[in-house]
């Protein structure tokens, strides 16, 4: 199964369904389901932002599966979009690069410390059992 690895606070905001795009610098062309990964790294600065969301943080560890649906390059327009939704994932900054469109979010209970990677990389995992 394709994983995906993010910093806190970026993997649970994805976790919550709060965080619907996530940005990258590449582009993908794999469609459909990927394991959300919280990695050991931390975003301090951006975690102070959302500590009022009494949300959990967790690293190391496979916190949901979504389906990737669209990477989107990112342009004027779209930029204008996103922001225009009024998240606080994205607050007012415009960007480069491209926009993975998240859908069908669904939160896992796997109790297990993996170590992630950079990229797309492949998990074996039974995910049904966690859901």
């Amino acid at each position: 199964m394709k994983v995906l690895t993010l910093k806190q606070p970026w993997a649970t905001l994805v976790a919550e369904g709060i965080k619907k795009y996530e940005f990258r610098s590449w582009k993908t062309k794999f469609r459909g389901k990927v394991l959300i990964h919280a990695g050991a790294g931390i975003d301090k600065k951006e975690m102070e932002k959302f500590k009022n969301l009494n949300l959990a943080f967790p690293s190391k560890k496979i916190i949901a599966i979504v389906d990737i649906d669209d990477c989107l390059e990112l342009n004027d327009e779209l930029n204008k979009k996103i922001i225009a939704e009024n998240n606080i994932a994205y607050g007012d900054k415009y960007r480069s690069g491209y926009a993975w469109k998240l859908s069908n979010v669904k939160k896992l209970n796997i109790n297990k410390s993996i170590n992630g990677q950079l990229g797309l990389w492949n998990y074996d995992i039974d995910y049904m059992k966690y859901l």
